[in-house]
């Protein structure tokens, strides 16, 4: 299997797969000399950490991380990076590969179980092997790493929707993600979505979410204006997340409605710095960063693995309703914030060194 690999100066290969004894990534092109702590790591992996409230899934996985390469103690005895691909491990603990041995046979509707095995022959069918949502915490580790690389820049995601509920975003308060199990920045949304997901739980369903990231302090001028713009690579990373149907950058879509007199973020001047009098843009411009806030928001579909009967067809071609046991997330979205995040900061991180690569000598 090809393409377990992303980024070109930041560079990040991910390995394992959901029910193998652990998994993991190599960070290649981390600075030397940053200082660096499992524990650092070990912050944003419990963001990601499931079976923490009852709307996520119950394995409990502690997802504890462990440093293999890449660090030494410096004279002071500080942990840092000697420039070195740096290996991080995270041990699977709580598998229960018996929940799948009766689709072993079986094609799940809306997942990638048809398709993995059209391309390769075989697949791990125990929770989806390489294909799980599991994956993504080797991401969220290589994420932390990322934001170690660019100073002053600050990466945060929201649940902005759950099913077909918005948040208001007059209520918009960053305070309060950390307050309730869904990231949510609306406290008012947030009590909804109690109601709302207790519900499709309970039917043994499931629901898409939408996740909104915003990286602030990001310097003008990581991109590029043809095969490397920075919003191309961003919406890839964010496509590249498991359940992922849609990105925008922005205003996005809604931009399509808007004139363009409405749409242009019209400049000034406040004091020696540029101004801006919005952010339709999303921080992007001609593949390049404005300075503002970068904006992305991803869309995710409902989770496939559902109680009620789906048809579908083994592998031998035969008809059959298909019920998926275990345990699932009933919104994936939830757990895909710090997973967005991470992306984000991949991408950024990566843009910053091939800018600080070609224009060293200029200020950023």
């Amino acid at each position: 299997m090809s393409h377990n690999t992303f980024g070109h100066l930041f560079r990040v290969t991910t390995w394992g797969e959901s029910h193998g004894p652990a998994l993991g990534c190599v960070v290649d092109g981390m600075p030397s000399l940053v200082p660096i702590t499992a524990e650092e790591i070990q912050v944003f992996l419990d963001k990601r950490r499931p079976g923490q409230s009852r709307f996520t899934t119950q394995r409990k996985e502690p997802d504890q991380v462990k440093i293999l390469s890449g660090t030494f103690q410096d004279e002071s005895g500080q942990e840092v990076t000697t420039g070195t691909p740096i290996s991080l491990m995270i041990e699977n603990v709580d598998q229960r590969s018996k929940d799948y041995g009766d689709i072993k046979d079986t094609f799940r509707p809306g997942h990638a179980d048809f398709t993995y095995e059209a391309k390769y022959g075989i697949r791990d069918y125990r929770g989806g092997g390489r294909q799980s949502a599991r994956e993504t915490a080797a991401r969220v580790a290589a994420g932390a790493l990322a934001r170690k690389v660019m100073p002053g820049v600050e990466v945060r995601g929201a649940l902005v929707q759950i099913g077909p509920h918005k948040i208001d975003r007059s209520r918009w308060d960053w305070n309060e993600i950390d307050q309730n199990p869904f990231w949510c920045p609306d406290p008012v949304a947030a009590k909804e979505w109690e109601t709302y997901l207790d519900g499709v739980r309970k039917s043994g369903s499931s629901c898409g979410a939408v996740i909104e990231i915003v990286a602030r302090g990001v310097p003008a001028g990581l991109g590029a204006p043809v095969y490397g713009k920075l919003d191309a690579d961003l919406a890839g990373a964010l496509m590249s997340i498991n359940a992922v149907k849609g990105v925008e950058i922005g205003d996005g879509f809604a931009a399509a409605a808007l004139s363009g007199e409405e749409n242009a973020d019209e400049m000034g001047m406040d004091g020696n710095d540029v101004s801006f009098s919005a952010n339709h843009s999303g921080g992007i411009l001609g593949g390049i960063s404005s300075g503002q806030d970068v904006v992305a928001r991803f869309a995710v579909k409902p989770t496939s693995s559902i109680l009620s009967p789906r048809k579908s067809i083994t592998r031998s071609g035969e008809e059959i309703d298909v019920i998926t046991k275990g345990r699932h997330d009933p919104c994936v979205g939830i757990r895909a914030v710090p997973v967005g995040e991470a992306m984000m900061a991949c991408v950024l991180a990566d843009h910053y060194l091939r800018h600080r690569g070609q224009n060293g000598s200029q200020e950023s």
